[in-house]
């Protein structure tokens, strides 16, 4: 039961608003748990132990770590002077101790399931290059889905409870319900505690407001992934599975499209999944802000999945960027390499982690890894040229904030991410290698009026649909972009046109979405990561 399933919208969801509204207030947050439960239950079946056995883990953890922090501050009281330094390093190092143990596990466990199999292959194909007797045999292992977004929140859960940031959850039902939600447990938001805690346990009464609302977002959730993203997804694939058939130039048209249905799909999923929890009057993080308005690699991140960006920046960024070894190399580069390359020797210590594990996270592939390595050459290189490029502006009188270079900086910025989005979607770094060489070496720009198109499965209504709503998004993204809620300005119209335009969205999804004879139904791409 995928989020874009009428079964989900229209049956599942309405029915557990309904008990959530027919139970007393204190057994709310018991009847979004078991929902939850039931929903998780439904997509991996009895592996649901896994998410049972994180939130046991993360709940101990939490109080455990509470329980160091109050023996600490009564230890405290008891010792003078230079012994209260000695206590504090002491206890310090058992909370360290703690969240390590909690860490690893979790890790231990999203590594062995997720990675295991590829680490095998790659060692085993190793050791027969050097013609070792040596081989890892493959494993059949089934993974819970959502494991890669719940490990994250288990994780920055545990380390907000270390850094002292938010106080260990007491209640047990609130830990498991906070990791477990069943709107963003199949591909998030990846939420902090302190993004969450304060609405989902609220347990208020359903509003007509929040379930306008929330409803609105998910039918213009269920419009950009079942009209465009479903429609674009048979093209991409056959494209994409037989990229030695076709031309550079088609080669090329699949990457727009699949960026187009990357973008169409999890962000409509964002839309169903964020409007999902405002029905209950619960807010969750937004993780798109208009991506393609970035004008350069490291703003379209701060923009795209932002919510992961945040936990890599927080988890990942900061306290490598903390650490021994960066702060060693700072002191040794004041000394012996100067500003310039000291700043971007720091940069390039605390970046190059947060983009293995951004390529990491999304799977074990090599091209996967690449695609984490590319971003980081990209953002570090523009590190490295920012003085350069600002005396060229100055010498060139060139006003950035123009709205010339503003275009010439997205389009720049266009053509980054359809590149990266070629190697994340290619079979593999050699089929992402071969199809991006044929744009440079095989490009027939006939292909693209000869037919060929309508031979991957999309016809020219199916074509026609998709632009049209395309144009649609862009329109609402850049109402967006100047500060606009288009929600809100909705709601001031008057009621006819405010239902029409409900109505108009409504049957649009109805007429134009890709089911009936001969649909396969499409699955949601981040659920697999």
């Amino acid at each position: 039961m995928a989020y874009d399933s009428w079964l989900y919208g229209f049956v599942f969801l309405p029915v557990c608003l309904a008990v959530y509204q027919l139970a007393p207030k204190g057994w709310r947050r018991r009847v979004l748990l078991a929902f939850s439960y039931v929903f998780f239950y439904l997509l991996s079946g009895t592996l649901l132990v896994y998410l049972l056995g994180t939130t046991l883990l993360i709940h101990c953890i939490g109080v455990w770590l509470t329980w160091l922090k109050s023996e600490e501050k009564a230890a405290l009281t008891d010792v003078r002077g230079s012994e209260k330094k000695a206590v504090k390093s002491a206890y310090q190092k058992q909370s360290r101790r703690v969240l390590a143990l909690g860490v690893v596990i979790l890790l231990g466990v999203l590594a062995y399931l997720k990675y295991y199999n590829f680490f095998a292959q790659n060692v085993t194909g190793a050791m027969e290059t050097l013609n070792l007797p040596f081989s890892l045999e493959a494993k059949s292992l089934i993974m819970p889905i959502g494991i890669s977004f719940y490990t994250l929140q288990a994780i920055s859960y545990m380390a907000d409870v270390y850094w002292g940031k938010i106080k260990a959850e007491t209640n047990l039902e609130k830990t498991a319900l906070f990791l477990a939600f069943f709107p963003q447990i199949m591909e998030g938001p990846i939420a902090r505690y302190s993004d969450t805690a304060d609405t989902l346990f609220a347990e208020k009464s359903l509003e007509i407001q929040n379930l306008q609302n929330g409803y609105l977002r998910i039918i213009w959730g269920l419009f950009k992934k079942r009209v465009i993203a479903d429609r674009l997804a048979v093209a991409v694939a056959a494209v994409f599975d037989n990229y030695t058939s076709y031309s550079g130039a088609i080669v090329a048209v699949s990457a727009v499209a699949y960026t187009v249905q990357l973008y169409m799909e999890f962000s409509g999923c964002m839309d169903i999944i964020i409007g999902s929890g405002e029905t209950f009057g619960i807010r969750l993080p937004e993780n798109f802000r208009q991506p393609f308005c970035a004008r350069n690699a490291a703003e379209f991140w701060r923009r795209w999945h932002i919510t992961l960006g945040v936990w890599f920046k927080t988890y990942i960024f900061y306290p490598v960027s903390m650490s021994g070894p960066v702060k060693k190399w700072n002191q040794y580069g004041r000394k012996h390499a100067g500003k310039y390359l000291t700043m971007l020797g720091t940069s390039a210590m605390a970046l190059l982690p947060v983009w293995l594990c951004n390529g990491l996270w999304h799977g074990s592939r090599w091209s996967y890894i690449f695609y984490g390595i590319y971003y980081f050459t990209l953002i570090l290189l523009g590190i490295a040229v920012q003085p350069l490029r600002d005396k060229a502006l100055a010498v060139c009188h060139i006003n950035e904030d123009s709205a010339v270079w503003r275009r010439i900086q997205i389009t720049k910025t266009w053509v980054i991410i359809f590149v990266g989005e070629l190697f994340f979607r290619a079979n593999g770094f050699r089929a992402g290698l071969h199809m991006f060489r044929s744009i440079f070496q095989d490009f027939d720009i006939r292909q693209l009026w000869d037919g060929t198109v309508q031979g991957l499965g999309i016809e020219n209504s199916d074509i026609a649909v998709v632009v049209a709503g395309c144009l649609a998004v862009a329109l609402i993204g850049m109402i967006k972009e100047r500060g606009i809620c288009v929600r809100e300005r909705l709601s001031e119209c008057r009621v006819p046109v405010r239902w029409c335009a409900y109505y108009a969205l409504l049957v649009a999804v109805v007429i134009f979405a890709a089911y009936g004879d001969g649909y396969q139904a499409v699955d949601l791409i981040y659920a697999g990561f």
